[in-house]
């Protein structure tokens, strides 16, 4: 593990200590601009992406401005690829994203507190890879999140990093966690981390998926990207797990 994904990970750990019972998934950390996504990071995200087909079958390639990491309460994360226990990710998991210094489409919307990013969770594999008739399945969206500062910032200890606040958080489609029916093999969980096209500051209306099948386009294989491009939405960060049922 790299020093700074070793940072990364106890700065979550430092960050989710605090945060309220009653929502586990409460924010999202920036970590401090002096350590950046380097190059080797971007691209690795990208070569997992490829190599686990999500690229292009879930997303089209993007150059990630972030590297987005997720941590449930029982102490799982998401790791480009890392297998999970069904039952260690049942709980909303906490988001950590450190932006990058490589560019993007959206590159330029980091410094700006105003701009609503959007957080998904997708499903292509149900009910099974070999079989994706209920592809792509939709297990979370939400918005409202926002650039804030820390608010552990003071005159004495300046301010580090950036928060994406999900204290005000508007969940479109609440948090279903991943239940991989019996015998489908393992299933991709992808989380993609959204930003306006258009960098727009204005409040996001966002649509909202008549069912989580498909992502109410009535398509297999279709979700995730229809929607983003519906909505003028283009992804910034991505992360993914895989799951499968204990009985195969």
């Amino acid at each position: 593990m790299s020093q700074a994904r070793k940072w990364l990970y106890a700065l979550l750990l430092t960050t989710t200590s605090v945060v309220a019972t009653e929502r586990y998934i409460d924010q999202v950390v920036m970590a401090p601009p002096e350590l950046p996504l380097s190059d080797s990071d971007v691209y690795q995200v990208q070569h997992e992406l490829k190599k686990a087909d999500i690229f292009p079958t879930v997303i089209d390639k993007f150059l990630p401005s972030f590297l987005l990491d997720a941590t449930w309460p029982s102490g799982e994360h998401a790791d480009l690829g890392n297998t999970v226990k069904v039952d260690d990710v049942q709980d909303e998991p906490a988001i950590v994203v450190r932006p990058g210094k490589s560019s993007s489409s959206v590159h330029h919307h980091h410094g700006n507190p105003n701009v609503t990013y959007t957080i998904t969770i997708t499903d292509p594999d149900a009910p099974s890879r070999d079989n994706p008739e209920w592809s792509e399945f939709c297990h979370f969206i939400a918005t409202g999140v926002k650039l804030s500062p820390s608010s552990s910032s003071s005159r004495s200890q300046p301010d580090t990093h950036k928060v994406l606040s999900l204290s005000g958080l508007t969940d479109i489609i609440p948090y279903k966690p991943p239940g991989p029916p019996a015998k489908t093999g393992k299933h991709r969980y992808v989380f993609l981390l959204f930003a306006p096209a258009n960098g727009t500051t204005d409040p996001l209306r966002l649509s909202r998926p008549e069912e989580r099948k498909h992502w109410g386009t009535g398509r297999q294989r279709h979700g995730v990207r229809d929607w983003a491009e519906e909505n003028g939405l283009v992804p910034v960060a991505a992360n993914f797990i895989y799951a499968q049922n204990e009985e195969q």
